[in-house]
Formats: C-alpha cells, structure tokens, sequence
C-alpha cells in the first residue's frame, strides 16, 4: 500500500470516498495472499486458535489456503469500537495538510469503514485539553456518515494553541464506557513525558474495566524522533504554548534523541507489560500496517 500526499484528501473532496479506497486495496491485498482464488468478505473468517472446537472451521478455505479458519456469524462479529482522535496543537506537525492530524484522521477513516463492513459499532472521540467531539458508539450507516463529517470538520478546522490531556481524556473515557469494548487512540502522547507514571495509569484503568487498548503512537519519524534538520540556526517553536527557541539543532540533538528514546522505550515496555498493542506509527509510511495492527487486535477479541 503506498504512502499518499494527504493534501490530496482536499482533491477527492470526500474523506469517506478516500477511505474507502485505501480499505478496498487492502482487502484486495489480502485476496490475494492468504485468499488467493477464494472469493469472501474478509471480516467473515477468523484465524483458529489452538485448542477451541473444530465445529465451524471452514475446511474448504484451509483446503485452499492450508490454513485454518473459523466461520464467523452475524452476532459473533459485532464489537463495539471507540477510536480517540488526539486534535491537540502538536498533532499539527509538521505542516496542516501533511502532517499527523492529517495522517491520523484519514486512519481513523479507514477504520470507521472497515468496522462498518463488518457490522461493527464505532464511536468518535476527538480531544485535546478537553473532550471535543464523542459520538454514540453505533454501526449504522447515518452514524457513520455522521464520523466522517466530523473527521472532515477536524480537518477543515482552524489550527489554535491547544495542549494535549491524554491522561484526563483516558481516566474520562475508561469510567464513560461500560460495555467491553476495543479503545483506539491516535496520539503522538506528547503530554509530560517526564512523568510517565500518570500516562501507564490512566492506560491501566482502560484495561481494569476490562477494555482492550490498541495505541498508535504517531510521529514523524525523521525530525521528531531522530531530530533530523540541515545544520544551520532554526526557531523552534511549541505548537501548544507557543514558546520560541533559536538554536542550532546539533547543540541539542543527542539529548533531545535520548530523552525521546527513553521516552519511546518506556512507552513500549509498559504497553507491553499492562498487554496493550502498541504500534510506532511514521506519517511518512503508509497505512497497511496500521490496518494489520486493528485486524490483529479484532481477531482476538471474542
């Protein structure tokens, strides 16, 4: 799946149509590997897991592929999904049309599409210091076309100065929801990353209510984690307070570098250890494995 110039989303003039796009090439991706000369909905079929019965496996799929499939019914494949948009300044990065908000709205996208092929129910929630936008989780076509309005309306926005609070948001989301769902967040997690402890807490609560947590932690990879710019004076400024810095990157890069690698690291060891999926994301790839991940996660979730 290759990588598309977000600004282009403007050009098609319809989010919906776009992510629909990127889910049907990957469903034909899928086809054509694990399913070649099979026709079905991907969203019907499930891997076999060790030890369960084999009543529903279905012997005409393994006699094609020599792998083994469950059959999935109508009530087995409804899951409740709730996808967390962090719309903080910061997500701006590195330019409106082209950088992480950009990249993680048409993601979340192709996710609230893919759910819908699979009669699944979505639910949007978009924050940044506060809760913004958090629709009724529902799997209709009128809700999902109510997401993708309000994704478009994210992207059409006027940027503003707004911190991030991913730790309030999660605390608030883990005591709203009731029923086990699937939390996705789209974050580049830039909230006190000295003080880690509060961020594990507020993903450990998700998980104590028993909810499943698929983090995608977003970047772009070249200048916010590697810290790579030409070697002349820059301003630096931050997105969400607005404090300007001038310097030369090489008089700060190893320790930016390694502050954002202890960070990184510690954020993926503590997913790890409370088994959240964690998944480094880089605007500058493309989305198949952000898709990858989500089927993944789905799969095993009963």
């Amino acid at each position: 799946m290759q990588k598309l110039d977000l600004s282009k989303i403007r050009e098609y003039g319809n989010l919906d149509f776009l992510a629909k796009q990127l889910v049907e090439g990957f469903i034909t991706g899928l086809h054509k590997s694990p399913f070649h000369g099979f026709s079905v909905e991907f969203a019907e079929h499930r891997l076999y897991n060790s030890g369960e019965s084999t009543r529903h496996i279905d012997w005409k799929v393994f006699g094609k592929t020599d792998k083994l499939f469950i059959k999935r019914y109508e009530e087995e494949t409804n899951l409740r999904c709730h996808i967390l948009l962090d719309v903080s300044s910061s997500m701006y990065y590195p330019i409106k049309d082209n950088g992480k908000l950009a990249f993680s709205v048409l993601a979340a996208g192709t996710l609230a599409n893919m759910l819908q092929r699979q009669r699944d129910a979505v639910s949007l929630l978009t924050f940044s210091d506060q809760i913004e936008i958090h629709t009724e989780c529902k799997s209709t076509s009128s809700h999902i076309h109510k997401v993708f309005l309000e994704l478009e309306n994210v992207l059409n926005r006027k940027q503003k100065l707004q911190k991030t609070s991913v730790i309030e948001t999660l605390h608030a989301i883990a005591d709203k929801i009731h029923k086990r769902s699937l939390v996705v967040i789209f974050s580049d997690m830039f909230e006190n990353i000295e003080d880690m402890e509060r961020i594990f807490s507020a993903l450990q609560h998700l998980k104590h209510n028993m909810h499943e947590v698929l983090l995608f932690h977003v970047t772009d990879k070249k200048t916010e984690k590697d810290f790579e710019f030409d070697e002349r004076p820059y301003e630096f400024i931050d997105l969400e307070t607005g404090e300007k810095l001038k310097l030369q990157p090489q008089q700060v890069k190893e320790k930016y570098v390694e502050v954002i690698e202890n960070f990184s690291h510690d954020l993926k060891i503590k997913c790890g250890q409370y088994k959240i999926d964690f998944t480094e994301v880089d605007i500058n790839e493309g989305f198949e494995h952000i898709l990858n991940a989500f089927l993944t996660k789905r799969s095993k979730m009963k």
